[in-house]
């Protein structure tokens, strides 16, 4: 359905909405965008490239999204790549043709910012290869690393940012611009993987721009100015909602640096990634998993590495979307989610898998952070250097025996299970108006219990 002929849904809110992470990614957001497509006319990706994973699952059928907004699975929505995203081109087709071939419709549902950065080949060799020189330097297997994706994702946003070496979607769509771009950049980029220690082939500017002015003819009829295109949107009264992908606390600018990603992934991505002003935004909901999770390095102060992480992490199928490491499990840090609701100005909050918790004794949640020093703070403080040898304090509650799978409100939920969310909303200070207790659809409702009936 093409936007001239698109007709605003009769259940769309009056406000403009956004998803965003609250913790370091994975919270099921993917999830939440999808619940909520059926109220929006527009869903706006607006950071990230194909390191993030959305995992959805419809009935019995489960799809995992890199760079396709999860309204991809809705009827009649536009769904747009803003140009705040880096876009793989032959990931993205790959992505196209696995929907295509499962029956979901994607055409001129699906549109792409000209302006997005392009991930190439040599991005990925780029960043697998410093990867292992952090770790040949460290002297321990593992060590000294990010622990990126190496999707090379940071080496686009880099290329972006020193400009002469960037190539962006719209530039795939004009073979000689392409090729000329990569002849400058071809000899730059082998003098830095030598560098670099890696051991690549050639970088051959003419085979590469054959290669992705091939992917740019298959993906042009989606290419255009989404900055004018999702205004036209809203200015013919259609609703958006934007989707955040990895989270707060892997922002470049406010997250655990620079155990980060290399985007602005907080709402505050929003102005700069799709062109819409943050005062457009109505309501912004935040998404917390029940306990929290980290992939690859950086502080994690409430990591379990027992047997209680291992039991998270088995329930949770804590394993990633896109690269299917193991997940670092531990206890719910309110602290941190506390802090992404400020940076975030998150409305209200999206529990998702809160019956993961369910057999537990008891539950553990952490309140504050002891330093090495002994003092005592209630404050994130975003940078790993400084918060090397915190330590969690922690408020403990009764956990619950009864599976959660089957509740369908919140007034279904055990009495200690409703105790965890009204601890969680006091002390965040906003409503938890979404709770998951499964991965299908139907396991997700509204909380009937608002925040100001906990007072």
């Amino acid at each position: 359905m093409s936007p001239s002929t698109h007709h605003r849904s009769s259940s769309s809110p009056a406000v403009h909405a956004a998803v965003v992470g609250l913790q370091w990614g994975d919270e099921g957001k993917g999830k939440i965008v999808d619940l909520l497509t059926s109220r929006y006319d527009c869903i706006v990706r607006y950071n990230g490239g194909a390191n993030a994973g959305h995992t959805v699952q419809v009935g019995t059928e489960r799809y995992a999204l890199h760079l396709i907004p999860s309204g991809i699975l809705g009827s009649g929505k536009i769904n747009i790549v803003g140009n705040g995203v880096v876009v793989d081109p032959e990931k993205l087709l790959d992505e196209v043709d696995g929907l295509r071939k499962r029956g979901v419709h994607v055409g001129d549902n699906l549109r792409i910012s000209d302006r997005a950065h392009v991930v190439m080949p040599y991005h990925k060799e780029q960043d697998a290869a410093l990867e292992e020189l952090l770790e040949k330097k460290s002297g321990k297997s593992g060590a000294g690393q990010i622990g990126t994706t190496r999707r090379g994702i940071g080496p686009a946003y880099s290329d972006k940012v020193r400009r002469s070496t960037a190539l962006r979607m719209g530039d795939l769509l004009d073979h000689a611009l392409l090729l000329r771009k990569l002849e400058t950049i071809c000899g730059l980029r082998m003098a830095e993987l030598e560098a670099l220690g890696a051991s690549v082939t050639p970088l051959i500017p003419e085979q590469l721009a054959a290669r992705f002015a091939a992917a740019g003819e298959r993906l042009r009829p989606h290419i255009t100015d989404t900055v004018y295109l999702v205004h036209d949107e809203i200015n013919a009264g259609r609703s958006v909602l934007f989707e955040g992908a990895n989270a707060c606390l892997l922002d470049i600018d406010h997250g655990t640096f620079p155990y980060v990603t290399s985007s602005n992934c907080s709402t505050l991505g929003i102005p700069a990634g799709s062109g819409v002003p943050g005062r457009m935004i109505g309501k912004v909901y935040g998404i917390m998993k029940a306990y929290s999770t980290r992939v690859g390095g950086g502080p994690f102060v409430t990591e379990l590495l027992d047997e209680t992480g291992n039991r998270i992490r088995a329930r949770g199928r804590e394993y990633g979307t896109t690269t299917g490491r193991p997940r670092r499990c531990g206890w719910l840090d309110l602290v941190a989610v506390k802090y992404s609701v400020m940076v975030c100005g998150a409305d209200a909050i999206a529990c998702t898998l809160l019956d993961v918790l369910s057999g537990f004794d008891e539950l553990k949640i952490c309140v504050g952070y002891r330093r090495p020093d002994g003092s005592v703070t209630d404050r994130f403080v975003p940078d790993a250097e400084r918060m090397n040898g915190f330590t969690p304090i922690y408020e403990t509650l009764p956990g619950w025996e009864r599976e959660l799978t089957a509740c369908t409100d919140r007034d279904d939920l055990p009495r200690e299970a409703q105790a965890y969310l009204g601890f969680v909303e006091n002390f965040v200070g906003i409503p938890v108006e979404l709770v998951s207790v499964g991965p299908e659809r139907s396991q997700t409702f509204e909380s009937s219990q608002r925040f100001a009936a906990a007072h």
